[in-house]
């Protein structure tokens, strides 16, 4: 009988390892579910939104400081304008403060003696054309009576006048605005000293500026930021040069011809129309024209007249004879560059802009030009603004050929012989 351990011929025998215990499924905890928020989410948000936060915050800064800054970049300009002067004093052996209080108080005088006599002058002339009103209103109604056929009369005038409707609006609207009115006025002195006091330590404490700006910069980038605080310093103290000196000769241009038309205030008059035609930009023509014109017009109408084209006159004579010989070596600007700078200028801070855009654009040329490479400029006719003339060019190629052949070559031309052209 056979054993019931023997296999079947054939059979395959049984795997003597036993089977790998099943493996268990991983906790829940393991398992991220899909729908779950990602853990770096809310970091980013928070991150986000406080970046948002400090970009209002300093949006917010910025506006509420912006006059503050005005007044600083004024102020620097201020003392970049007064720089050459202090420093000739300080490298004399004066102490630095001293000099600049020195300057700031000659300039002080200067202005103060210019608005006390332009206040005196315009109260005076005030005065003058209201006494002389009722003249000037009677002739003017005579003359409208005698053209027209009609029948004024200056009471007539004076009463509709003074029952108008849009004159007693005007004269409420003006006595609410009495406290608007001081309030600008204390505001606009405010500024003035603000402007004055940085000033004051821009220029006394210029060294030490520079010192503290250049503490913090490699050894290389301090030669370019000395190069272009000397370069501002140039070119800002050349603009004020300049404009100075056009002013004085403008001055004195229109003081001979209102002394000689009998105008009165001839010097106050000359000083107005020297220093606001050039210290105010693109419109100070006008304005410094206006205010001799009117004086004029009231002694005789034909004086305003010549007064008018005298102005006109010798705007085109500073325009193109005066300022690009003065400006040249000062300033060195493109008059279109010139323009296009002021209305930017004015675009962006207003008359501040407008006022320190020459000298800024001056000094960002020069720094530019420093480190421009330049080449030199081809000998061609379209360069150089000339037209190229019909056979011009094979006959400059036949010229520099001729150049660059043998010269033993050629056949002597006799001295007597006209040159050929």
């Amino acid at each position: 009988m056979a054993s019931t351990d023997e296999q079947p011929q054939g059979a395959v025998p049984p795997d003597p390892t036993p089977p790998a215990p099943p493996t268990a499924p991983p906790p829940a905890a393991a398992v991220e579910p899909r729908d779950r928020m990602p853990r770096w989410l809310p970091r980013a948000v928070v991150l986000a939104l406080a970046l948002y936060a400090c970009f209002q915050l300093g949006s917010w800064m910025f506006h509420q400081l912006l006059g503050l800054l005005i007044n600083i970049l004024i102020a620097f300009f201020l003392a970049l304008a007064i720089e050459p002067a202090v420093g000739r004093m300080s490298a004399r052996g004066m102490r630095r403060g001293l000099a600049t209080a020195i300057v700031f108080f000659g300039v002080l005088i200067a202005g103060a003696g210019f608005v006390t006599l332009l206040g005196t002058m315009l109260a005076d002339q005030i005065v003058q054309m209201v006494e002389d009103f009722p003249d000037y209103l009677d002739s003017v109604i005579n003359w409208i009576n005698t053209t027209f056929s009609t029948d004024l009369s200056r009471v007539q005038i004076q009463d509709s006048l003074v029952r108008s409707d849009w004159l007693q609006r005007y004269v409420q609207n003006s006595a609410s605005g009495v406290l608007d009115v001081s309030a600008q006025v204390v505001g606009g002195l405010f500024q003035l000293l603000t402007i004055a006091l940085f000033s004051f330590y821009f220029a006394a404490d210029g060294p030490r500026l520079r010192r503290a700006l250049c503490s913090v910069l490699p050894p290389a980038k301090q030669a370019e930021v000395l190069r272009a605080w000397e370069i501002a310093v140039t070119k800002t103290g050349g603009y004020i040069y300049s404009r100075g000196l056009m002013a004085l000769i403008s001055g004195a241009a229109h003081y001979v011809l209102l002394a000689t038309l009998g105008v009165p205030y001839a010097p106050a008059l000359a000083i107005w129309v020297g220093l606001v035609s050039q210290f105010i930009p693109t419109i100070g023509t006008y304005l410094a024209g206006a205010l001799p014109i009117l004086i004029a017009f009231t002694v005789n109408p034909w004086y305003a007249l010549w007064v008018l084209l005298f102005v006109v006159v010798y705007q085109q004579f500073e325009n193109y004879v005066l300022q690009p010989k003065l400006t040249a070596r000062t300033v060195d600007i493109h008059p279109a560059v010139a323009f296009g700078s002021v209305v930017a200028g004015t675009a962006l801070l207003g008359a501040v802009g407008a006022l320190i855009a020459i000298p800024a654009v001056a000094t960002l040329q020069a720094f530019l030009g420093a480190y421009v490479k330049r080449y030199d400029v081809t000998d061609d006719p379209r360069v150089q603004g000339r037209r190229r003339r019909p056979g011009t060019a094979a006959l400059a190629q036949a010229r520099g050929a001729l150049r660059r052949g043998n010269r033993e070559e050629l056949p002597r031309r006799s001295e007597t012989e006209p040159d050929e052209e």
